[in-house]
């Protein structure tokens, strides 16, 4: 299904975050990925000793659960979606090194205002803490293509891939609230590279909104065990495996699937329970 095609897999973090599971199944059907993950770059300054510990460790971190599970020859680099230089810089090495791209993965999300999984209220945000989320969460899609098509990365017929929520367009029983509009952005971005990618070079954009997830580091820390069992028991199939949302993103990174501009849904049918 994807054979000779290499996919640009953001946002994995362990072994368990909804990334891998994607990449794992683009491997299984032919395909191949290189991957991002958040570290020191030659961009970054004025770092604080802690900072530079903390990058350090989720880059190795990171680093050590692509080896268990992709394998030694699966290419890593660093990514920090805040530092357009560092962006470019990596589009750029990829030219260098002869790597064509047919689609990537948006699995990037980031919201300061969520602490022991308790939620800051809307009123309470401030400007940098709302422009930080939209800025990782949202804003680095348009970025990241930007630079890919730059330096002709990204191939004509591509498809990109990012993952969302049902809180984009509803309050939910988790009080997901500024990246609740996040997720919203990212998906009317999505929507409006879809025309715009579409008729460029005919590059497909689509959004999936998933499942209450807590298996990952990001679900760990902003869930609880009972709004997973909430939105399981809410969903008429039950809640959707990681398997279920991979299956979906390989279908539309086919390259013989007309499909763009869709906000999908890989949740069990949680989103049509009100």
């Amino acid at each position: 299904m994807l054979q000779n095609k290499t996919f640009l897999i953001t946002g994995i973090a362990d072994n368990r975050s909804l990334a891998m599971y994607v990449a794992k199944e683009i491997i299984k059907q032919g395909g191949k990925v290189v991957c991002t993950g958040l570290g020191v770059s030659a961009f970054h300054s004025n770092l604080s000793d802690r900072a530079k510990a903390f990058l350090n460790t989720n880059f190795e971190d990171f680093k050590a659960s692509i080896k268990t599970e992709l394998g030694d020859t699966t290419r890593v680099d660093i990514l920090d979606v805040t530092l357009e230089e560092n962006m470019e810089d990596l589009a750029r090495n990829y030219e260098k090194d002869g790597i064509r791209l047919h689609g990537f993965l948006h699995a990037i999300a980031m919201d300061k205002t969520i602490r022991k999984k308790e939620v800051k209220p809307l009123l309470e945000v401030t400007r940098d803490e709302f422009c930080d989320t939209m800025d990782v969460s949202a804003y680095s899609l348009i970025r990241i293509a930007h630079y890919l098509l730059k330096y002709n990365v990204l191939q004509p017929g591509s498809s990109i891939c990012s993952i969302s929520y049902i809180a984009a367009s509803k309050v939910t029983f988790h009080p997901y609230r500024n990246m609740s509009i996040a997720k919203a952005a990212l998906e009317r971005i999505s929507v409006e590279l879809a025309d715009e990618l579409g008729r460029k070079n005919g590059t497909r954009v689509n959004a999936i909104r998933f499942s209450t997830y807590m298996g990952s580091k990001a679900g760990t820390a902003t869930l609880n065990q009972s709004d997973v069992d909430i939105s399981d028991r809410m969903s008429p199939l039950g809640n959707a495996h990681p398997q279920d949302l991979a299956t979906e993103v390989v279908h539309l990174f086919r390259p013989d699937v007309r499909i763009t501009g869709e906000i999908r849904h890989v949740d069990g049918g949680y989103h049509i329970t009100g």
